[in-house]
């Protein structure tokens, strides 16, 4: 699992785990998991200049460009994480 670390506008800090789950895809902050949640469906960039991708609770990666989005990341950890893979792709 890959873990970030950062904080909201209003300096409350988070941890939480990125789980790569459709019904769960982060663990650790009910804020940061209903900030995943508010934005699912959203397209958002992947990278400042990057792909950019729907958000989807299973796509790791739009998960955490969301928390880099929306709050200011600290720390990342883990292994990188990568979009679920497309039929015929």
């Amino acid at each position: 699992m890959f873990t970030v670390t950062g904080a909201f506008d209003d300096g409350a800090t988070y941890t939480v785990q990125i789980t790569g789950r459709a019904d769960r895809p982060v663990i650790g902050s009910y804020r940061a998991a209903a900030l995943v949640e508010l934005h699912q469906g959203e397209t958002i960039a992947l990278t400042p200049t990057g792909p950019r991708a729907r958000v989807a609770g299973d796509d790791d990666a739009s998960v955490l460009a969301v928390l880099r989005e929306y709050t200011r990341v600290l720390e990342e950890s883990g292994p990188v994480p990568r979009q679920p893979s497309m039929p015929g792709g």
